[in-house]
C-alpha cells in the first residue's frame, strides 16, 4: 500500500511524500512523489527517515516531574496538572507572565497555527518568532512593501541563478535541482556568493568568496558597476521606483577597488557577477536566511534585493513566499478573535528574559529552545527557577523535555492530518495521516481544547471545527478548485499576490525606505565596520544534510562535535587534524574537533549547527543573545570568538539523544 503526504518540517522545500506500507500497515519506505512538480521524485535523507525515527526516542506516555524525576501518569492527571498550575499563574500573576513558546518543528496549520487560540483567548505572551528569517523579510519589507519574490517553480526558464547566501544544494535541494536543470536544459549560469566553499558553491559555475558581513559592500560594488556599464533598465527604474540617485551615491563610493579591499572579492569576480546580471536575463537572485543571520544582517538582504529591481524584474529576488498568498492567518490562529492583546517578547533575547523570572508558566510546542536560542547558560538557569513550572508538548525527547515539569506525547506528521503552506512553491495538498499514532500521543488542537474545557473558556472560536476554520480562512486562496477539493485529494495552486504590487507609501519599489526611515532606521542599507587587528575568528554555522535543526539524531547519530579551521591557520596555532580546541567568546566557550579543511579562510570557523560540544555542552552558550536592530534576528554568524588547542584527554562525545 502506497499513501501520499506532505513533509511539515521547516524547510524550504515541502515535500510532497510516497509512504509505502505492509500488510500490518508498517512503513517501510519513504520516497518523493514522482508526479509533484518541485518534489520530482527526490527527497532528502531527512525524510527518507522519517519512518525510523517515526520509532526512536519518543515521548510514549505523559509525564510529571516529582522528586526531580519525569513520572510516567495518564493524559487526565498531566492535563489536570498542567492546567492547575496555568491557571494559578494567571491568577496570581497575570496573562503576560505566561509564555506561548512556539516555533516551526512542525509547520501545519493545525500544529502550529490553530492551537495558539488557547493562548490568544488567555491573553498570554508570544514570541517575536525572529530567530529564523524575521530580520531579512523587515528589511525587505521596508523596500519592496512585503517580502515575497519570484515564484521560484520558474527557475526553469532563468538564464541565471545567484544564490547569494543560500547553499541550496543543502537547505533547499529542490530549488537547486531546478537551477540545474535550467543550466542543463537552457545554459542558464549558477553563481554562488559565500564566504564558505559550500556543497552549492563546489557545483557553481562562479564562486565569489566574500569576506562574512560585507555584502552590502560587494551588492554596492556590483550596482555601482551596472550603472557605469549602462547595465540597469532605465525605464523600469524611473516608472516603477523612487529613491535611485540616493542609492546611486552610496553605490558610487565602492568602486572595484574598495570593494577588493573590503569585501576580499578581487575586481576580475566582481567585473564577471557585474556582467552576468547585465548580459543574462531573466536573472533569479536567492537570498539565503544565513545572510541576515548576523549584526547588520537585514542590511546584507535588502542591498542585495536591489540588484533585481535595477534589471527590470518586479521580484526577482526570492527570500521566502509564505507571505505571498491570500490565506487569513490572523482569524485561523485566533488573533482576529481574541479580546485580549497578546503580549510579545523577543525570542533572540528570551534566555535573559527567563533568567530574569519575568515568566512563571512556559508551554513549549514545536521547538527545542534549549539547543536553538542564544546565551544558553541564562536559559539553563531560567527553566531551572523554582517559581517557573515548564511544561513541554514534544514528539521526541529532547533536551527541553528532559529539563520539562511536565511532559505531553505529541504525533508527528506521519500521524495526524493537517494542511502545510510551503514558504517556497504555490502548490498545496491535503496532508493525510499515514498511520495510526504509534504511542499514546494527542495531537496539539486536542491538547489545547482539553486545557480550555479545564480552564472552564466558554468562547466557541475555541471548540470550532479545525477543518472548518480552514475552509473559512482560504475561501478564496485558489486559481481554480475549492477547499473541498483538497478534502478530495486533489492538489491545488495558491493564487500569488501580484508581483507589480508594492505596499510601500509610494506604492512603488522605495530604495531609498520611507518606512525604514519612520521606524528610525537607515532608509539605505549601511554596511557595517568589520572587526579587525585582533586574533579572534568569525564563526559561522549552518545546516548538513542529515539534520533538520536538532531532529534526527535518533537516526545518524549526534551531530558532529567538530570545527573546520583553515590548514594554514591550524599550522600557525598549532593545531592538528583530529585535536580538541576551545571556541571562547564573550559568553561562553565550547570544545570541539579541529577538523582541518580550505573551504574555509583562514580568519573564519564554521561548524553544523545546533550540536552539543565534545563536553556535552550546547553550541548557543558562546551565542550573544542582543537581537539585531531591523526584524530583532539574531546574530549566530557573526560571533566572534578565539581559538585554543586543548591539551587533555582523547574526545568524546555525548551518547545520549537530545
Amino acid at each position: 500500500m502506497i499513501k501520499k503526504t506532505v513533509c511539515a518540517r521547516d524547510c524550504y522545500d515541502t515535500c510532497s511524500l510516497l509512504a509505502h506500507l505492509d500488510a500490518d500497515r508498517r512503513i517501510t519506505k519513504i520516497q518523493g512523489d514522482p508526479g509533484h512538480p518541485l518534489t520530482r521524485g527526490l527527497t532528502c535523507p531527512r525524510s527518507a527517515k522519517d519512518h525510523v525515527r517515526l520509532l526512536n526516542n519518543r515521548v510514549d506516555t505523559p509525564c510529571i516531574r516529582n522528586d526531580s524525576v519525569l513520572n510516567p501518569c495518564t493524559w487526565e492527571t498531566a492535563t489536570a496538572h498542567i492546567a492547575g498550575k496555568l491557571r494559578t499563574a494567571l491568577n496570581d500573576h497575570g496573562p503576560q507572565r505566561v509564555l506561548f513558546l512556539q516555533y516551526a518543528g512542525n509547520t501545519g496549520l493545525l500544529t502550529y497555527s490553530y492551537p495558539q487560540r488557547l493562548w490568544r483567548a488567555l491573553g498570554a505572551t508570544f514570541s517575536d518568532g525572529a530567530l529564523c528569517s524575521k530580520s531579512g523579510h523587515t528589511g525587505l519589507a521596508y523596500h519592496y512593501g512585503s517580502s515575497y519574490g519570484l515564484d521560484p517553480l520558474e527557475l526553469p526558464r532563468m538564464q541565471l541563478i545567484v544564490f547569494w547566501g543560500h547553499n541550496a544544494a543543502v537547505s533547499s535541494p529542490h530549488l537547486f535541482s531546478l537551477a540545474r536543470q535550467a543550466r542543463r536544459q537552457a545554459g542558464a549560469r549558477i553563481v554562488v556568493v559565500d564566504p564558505i566553499e559550500t556543497l552549492t558553491a563546489g557545483k557553481a559555475d562562479l564562486w565569489i568568496r566574500v569576506r562574512p558581513g560585507s555584502d552590502v559592500a560587494l551588492a554596492y560594488g556590483v550596482i555601482n558597476r551596472l550603472i557605469a556599464d549602462q547595465g540597469i533598465d532605465e525605464t523600469f527604474v524611473t516608472n516603477r521606483t523612487t529613491g535611485f540617485d540616493a542609492l546611486k551615491r552610496a553605490a558610487g563610493k565602492w568602486d572595484p577597488g574598495r570593494v577588493a579591499r573590503f569585501c576580499g572579492v578581487e575586481p576580475d569576480k566582481l567585473k564577471a557577477l557585474s556582467d552576468l546580471y547585465k548580459r543574462l536575463r531573466p536573472a533569479a537572485t536567492m537570498i539565503g536566511f544565513g545572510l541576515q543571520k548576523r549584526s547588520g544582517g537585514a542590511d546584507q538582504a535588502r542591498a542585495v534585493a536591489f540588484i533585481p529591481a535595477l534589471l527590470g524584474a518586479e521580484r526577482g529576488f526570492f527570500y521566502g513566499n509564505g507571505g505571498a498568498y491570500d490565506v487569513d492567518m490572523p482569524s485561523l490562529k485566533g488573533e482576529r478573535q481574541a479580546t485580549v492583546p497578546a503580549g510579545s517578547v523577543s525570542q533572540v533575547a528570551l534566555a535573559d528574559e527567563l533568567d530574569s523570572g519575568r515568566f512563571k508558566f512556559v508551554f513549549v510546542s514545536g521547538m527545542n529552545p534549549a539547543l536553538t536560542i542564544p546565551n544558553l547558560q541564562a536559559f539553563d538557569r531560567g527553566v531551572g527557577r523554582d517559581d517557573l513550572f515548564l511544561a513541554v508538548h514534544e514528539t521526541h525527547w529532547t533536551r527541553t523535555a528532559r529539563m520539562a515539569d511536565a511532559v505531553l506525547p505529541a504525533p508527528t506528521f506521519l500521524e495526524k492530518d493537517d494542511l502545510i503552506i510551503s514558504d517556497t512553491h504555490p502548490l498545496v495538498s491535503f496532508s493525510k495521516s499515514v498511520i495510526d499514532p504509534v504511542n499514546d500521543s494527542r495531537s496539539e488542537i486536542w491538547v489545547m481544547q482539553t486545557l480550555a474545557e479545564k480552564l472552564r473558556l466558554g468562547e466557541d472560536w475555541l471548540y470550532q471545527d479545525p477543518v472548518d476554520a480552514l475552509q473559512e480562512v482560504m475561501a478564496n486562496a485558489f486559481e481554480s478548485g475549492c477547499f473541498q477539493d483538497l478534502l478530495k485529494g486533489r492538489r491545488l495552486r495558491f493564487k500569488r499576490l501580484p508581483p507589480g504590487e508594492y505596499r510601500t507609501p509610494s506604492g512603488k519599489i522605495e530604495f531609498w525606505s520611507t518606512m525604514a526611515e519612520e521606524a528610525g532606521h537607515a532608509p539605505l542599507p549601511r554596511q557595517a565596520e568589520l572587526p579587525s587587528g585582533d586574533a579572534s575568528f568569525t564563526y559561522i554555522t549552518s545546516a548538513v544534510p542529515e539534520y533538520t535543526h536538532t531532529q534526527f539524531q535518533e537516526v545518524y547519530g549526534p551531530i558532529p562535535a567538530v570545527v573546520d579551521i583553515h590548514p594554514r591557520t591550524a599550522s600557525r596555532l598549532n593545531i592538528e587534524a583530529g585535536q580538541r580546541v576551545a571556541l571562547k567568546s564573550a559568553v561562553g566557550s565550547i570544545v570541539l574537533k579541529a577538523r582541518l579543511s580550505e573551504r574555509v579562510p583562514e580568519d573564519v570557523l564554521w561548524s553544523p549547527r545546533e550540536m552539543l560540544d565534545l563536553d556535552g555542552r550546547p553550541q548557543n552558550r558562546i551565542v550573544d543573545g542582543t537581537p539585531q536592530a531591523i526584524g530583532s534576528g539574531p546574530r549566530f554568524n557573526a560571533t566572534r570568538v578565539v581559538l585554543e588547542r586543548v591539551d587533555t584527554s582523547e574526545s568524546r562525545s555525548p551518547s545520549s539523544f537530545r
